[in-house]
């Protein structure tokens, strides 16, 4: 029995997104159009003040799939402070745990955006989703790349693009019983090339105030 199925008032719209289709951006402004929260890696720092664990800790394992073997973590290097030396660890799925209960904790307090963490299926059953995956030819997504200094040729921005979107769809494939990147996961997928940074916010909180009639 989840410990509070959807009787929460507030809502999340939680963003996938391939990297370099401007989600980070889109989800920003949607956030300010609907005067909700936004959460992106400021998340890992909200983990980190709840768990008293170093935010590089949560960085570390950030939408990457538990490496099971090496993912054990000495305590005493995780807890901000700490003066613990014994061989306490902790793995990469408690990190998981840790940010999905933030998660929750977030959500209680107001409204938001989340982008990324696999935020649709953590609270698919804890507060009323909006579930939005935002993707953009290569070319688009090139261009933002570079355009925002991540890397300074096409050719390292296209690999970089691949294994960065490799990393999430393991991360999210890992932790949910979706596919990442496929419609059927999702309520709604763009194209952020199609009507650019505002347009595609627009659009999305057209599609809430439709979705939730708010």
């Amino acid at each position: 029995m989840n410990e509070n199925p959807k009787n929460n008032l507030n809502y999340v719209i939680a963003i996938g997104r391939q990297f370099g289709c401007g989600g980070r951006e889109v989800g920003q402004r949607v956030a300010q159009l609907l005067d909700i929260n936004y959460y992106d890696k400021q998340l890992l720092l909200e983990a980190s003040k709840a768990s008293g664990i170093h935010t590089e800790m949560f960085e570390a394992a950030d939408e990457r799939t538990p490496k099971f073997f090496p993912s054990l973590w000495p305590l005493n290097l995780a807890m901000a402070g700490s003066t613990f030396l014994g061989d306490v660890t902790m793995s990469d799925d408690s990190i998981y745990k840790a940010q999905c209960q933030v998660m929750k904790d977030l959500v209680d307090r107001k409204s938001c955006v989340i982008v990324g963490r696999t935020a649709d299926y953590v609270l698919r059953d804890y507060c009323p989703v909006i579930s939005v995956f935002l993707h953009a030819p290569i070319g688009d997504r090139v261009a933002r790349i570079i355009g925002r200094g991540d890397c300074d040729t096409q050719e390292a921005a296209e690999k970089r693009s691949d294994k960065i979107n490799k990393l999430r769809a393991e991360y999210y494939n890992f932790y949910t019983d979706k596919l990442w990147g496929h419609a059927d996961s999702y309520d709604l997928c763009l194209d952020s090339s199609l009507l650019g940074i505002e347009g595609t916010a627009q659009f999305i909180v057209d599609f809430v105030h439709r979705r939730l009639s708010i």
